[in-house]
């Protein structure tokens, strides 16, 4: 996964074990955001995974993680006009 996905906005709905969120891209399309037991993974609305990540560095992050040091572990951008949706 690259940077050139931006999260435009999300609404987290699951805050831990795991974390997750529904978000879309600057580009209007869907994203699933989820971590749980250590490992991330974004997948597009027909759930291909597009990246994954695990966080075996940091053995603190297991099935909690926000989505800023989640974005940053996938490789998104969040926009500077990033809304959240509650």
């Amino acid at each position: 996964m690259s940077s050139h996905i931006t999260i435009a906005r999300a609404e987290q709905t699951s805050y831990g074990c795991p974390t997750q969120w529904n978000a879309w891209t600057d580009g209007d399309e869907y994203l699933y955001l989820r971590f749980r037991h250590g490992l991330g993974t974004v997948q597009d609305e027909d759930r291909d995974t597009l990246a994954e990540f695990d966080t075996d560095d940091d053995p603190e992050l297991d099935g909690v993680i926000s989505l800023t040091e989640f974005a940053r572990r996938a490789g998104l951008r969040i926009s500077p006009y990033f809304q959240h949706l509650f």
